[in-house]
């Protein structure tokens, strides 16, 4: 099952389901008549996750993933990385949060692109990093890393369309 992301920056992953050892005693009481066990087939399930909780970014980083799986390694240049934080800081001071004109002004989308990609592969503390960094290259405070990551996956899903 893939990573879904829906409108609001929400993703829903698959959960495995928890394994059960089987002890004596609960083996006895599912096996069947003829003492062969009839082992439990639970589906998976799914979490919806919100940005800023635990395992977003890197559930978003493997959905940009699953947009192109042949894409090659990220690489983040240095012009890639200053389009990437123009772009988050237009989204955020935006009144009508208008992610499709930000990335309309990019010189370099695909640059754009890898460097947020580059962020996201290294998980919180880089995207604390970046947040940090847009503040102090655009001004302002730095944005709290869960409304970065939101940011920049609207910004991947609007790259990628």
């Amino acid at each position: 099952m893939e990573i879904v992301r829906n409108a609001d920056g929400t993703l829903v992953v698959p959960v495995s389901p928890d394994r059960h050892h089987d002890t004596d005693d609960t083996a006895d009481a599912s096996s069947a008549d003829d003492g062969e066990a009839t082992p439990a087939d639970p589906a998976p399930t799914t979490r919806l996750l919100h940005a800023g909780e635990g395992g977003y970014d890197e559930a978003l980083a493997e959905w940009d993933l699953q947009q192109n799986p042949n894409r090659a390694p990220v690489v983040s240049t240095a012009t890639g990385r200053q389009e990437a934080m123009t772009v988050v800081h237009a989204v955020a001071t935006s009144s009508d949060h208008a992610v499709a004109l930000a990335v309309e002004a990019l010189d370099d989308p695909e640059a754009s692109g890898e460097a947020l990609r580059h962020v996201l592969v290294g998980g919180v503390h880089s995207v604390e990093a970046f947040a940090a960094e847009v503040a102090e290259a655009e001004g302002g405070d730095p944005l709290p890393a869960h409304e970065a990551t939101k940011i920049i996956g609207e910004v991947l899903a609007e790259l990628d369309r």
